[in-house]
């Protein structure tokens, strides 16, 4: 396969980007996006020139590192894939493929392709644990918990913070995300000592990194490579509200 790439380049977070044109022939279509991507920057290397900067860490799907927004989709056209699980076999010979890095202000680019996503950490920081006793665990009965809440609650905790949701929606929102982390725990016995407390903090902590407000357009569960659905928006938004009128900060 032969392909040209427009890609993003930026020097650094100070710096103004643009996009680079690269061509790249002989892929293999068994290749991943990724494994492509090394390709390329090898052959930037031998010809003296500065390797693409890109997130990667697992590439097995579970880490949310290889975030690029492809040719006007988050993760690439493929649904509920990450790049990592992405194969050139996708594309077409001779195709145009535009390689962009996530656009949102709360996720600003640090260098080509990489974005700095401290801010889902700060969120999690905010509420996303729970208070439980060190030791040897309990067993796996000791809780008996309602099927359908283990259902959703394994549901919303494959959410793997990739933000994807927040590239793909047109007002930078997180609130899929955030809402994934919060039902996550709110629907099990171990997340009830810190669940309003945890709704008001990581919510607040949202809003204060800068992300936009959702306006249920569905662009986000429709891009989330793990499939996490709307529905947990609006368990968010009821925890939100019980919390702020039962629970005082001490």
């Amino acid at each position: 396969m032969n392909l040209t790439f427009k890609i993003w380049r930026q020097k650094n977070a100070q710096a103004t980007g643009k996009l680079v044109t690269y061509q790249l022939n002989d892929i293999s279509p068994d290749m991943s996006f990724l494994e492509m991507l090394d390709v390329l920057n090898q052959k930037l290397i031998l010809e003296g020139g500065d390797p693409i900067a890109f997130d990667n860490d697992c590439r097995e799907g579970i880490c949310g590192m290889c975030s690029l927004y492809i040719s006007g989709r988050a993760h690439g056209q493929e649904k509920e894939t990450t790049v990592c699980q992405l194969h050139m076999r996708s594309f077409k010979d001779g195709q145009t493929v535009t390689i962009e890095p996530w656009r949102a202000k709360a996720l600003p680019v640090i260098k080509d392709l990489v974005v700095d996503r401290g801010a889902f950490d700060r969120i999690i920081q905010a509420g996303g644990f729970v208070s439980t006793k060190t030791g040897a665990p309990q067993d796996a009965n000791a809780l008996p918990i309602p099927k359908k809440n283990a259902d959703q609650a394994m549901d919303a905790a494959a959410c793997i913070g990739c933000g994807a949701c927040v590239a793909s929606c047109k007002n930078a929102s997180a609130m899929l995300f955030v809402s994934a982390k919060i039902s996550q725990l709110a629907l099990l016995p171990q997340g009830q000592p810190e669940r309003d407390k945890r709704a008001l903090a990581m919510v607040r902590q949202m809003d204060m990194e800068g992300f936009g407000n959702c306006t249920n357009e569905g662009e986000c569960e429709a891009e989330c490579p793990k499939g996490i659905k709307m529905t947990n928006i609006a368990r968010m938004f009821r925890e939100y509200y019980r919390a702020s009128f039962t629970y005082e900060e001490q």
